[in-house]
């Protein structure tokens, strides 16, 4: 009965640690049970087993809390013994030299991207400015490329949490965001023709696991005068190329091969 009740609570540890996002860094006692449906005694006292842990910081004032540097540790390990980060760092590397643009690379976990790499060719300073954390799909290159092979039912989910819009030609309309990920999965990669940020243009290709999933995406970035129109397709099969060549390294082979 004991172990049944704290494999309960270590689920709920989880929901709590679930509400915390880059929209929402810090929450409060009421708000984590307003979005867990939890009582807020028990809420509290989950939350006083996961600051203790280190998986949860009180703020300063105490009334709301972040996550803790302890979950950051162990993200690190995770991420240096994730297979596609160990596999995917030597093409990622080797698309940046090719393309002499910035090369990213992320996964999508379910409803947004993560980020994982990113690599710059030296001989080629950019000012594009990356921060180690989630990114939207509908207005990415990544995200756009990983959301196009999903199931329709977590296209949908994303649709439903709202597209927020960067710059002016962020797709905001659902019907056109559905349409630009069908012209996504006929093509095989996807276009960001400045939706995230303003005069940043980016090609990106999705990243197959051994089942043939897409689960991550790679990208050549870079301001639209050095991504002219004219280098598009060019750039598009460099980086699809590199893509599959991932993918394979993970385990996936392509139908009739």
């Amino acid at each position: 009965m004991g172990g049944r009740q704290t494999v309960k609570s270590l689920f709920k540890m989880v929901d709590i640690l679930g509400c915390f996002s880059a929209a929402e860094p810090a929450l409060s006692v009421v708000q984590l049970a307003q979005r867990t449906g939890l009582p807020r005694t028990t809420v509290h006292r989950l939350v006083d087993s996961l600051r203790a842990a280190g998986f949860l910081e009180q703020e300063a004032r105490g009334e709301r809390y972040r996550l803790g540097l302890k979950l950051f540790e162990i993200g690190s390990v995770a991420l240096a013994n994730l297979p596609l980060y160990r596999e995917a760092r030597p093409f990622v590397d080797t698309l940046s030299k090719l393309s002499g643009e910035v090369v990213h690379l992320f996964v999508f976990d379910g409803a947004q991207m993560v980020f994982l790499e990113r690599a710059t060719d030296q001989a080629r300073p950019s000012n594009v400015i990356t921060t180690m954390e989630a990114t939207p799909c509908h207005c990415t290159g990544v995200g756009k490329a990983a959301l196009a092979f999903q199931p329709s039912e977590t296209i949908e989910r994303v649709i439903a949490r709202g597209l927020r819009r960067f710059t002016p030609a962020t797709i905001v309309d659902p019907e056109a965001l559905r349409a630009e990920l069908a012209a996504t999965r006929a093509r095989g990669y996807a276009i960001d023709e400045c939706e995230n940020e303003p005069d940043l243009r980016c090609i990106a290709a999705p990243i197959r696991n051994a089942a043939g999933n897409v689960f991550a995406a790679v990208s050549v970035s870079g301001p639209r005068r050095r991504i002219a129109v004219e280098r598009t397709e060019a750039l598009a099969e460099m980086v699809a190329a590199h893509a599959r060549l991932i993918s394979v390294q993970l385990g996936w082979r392509a139908a009739g091969r």
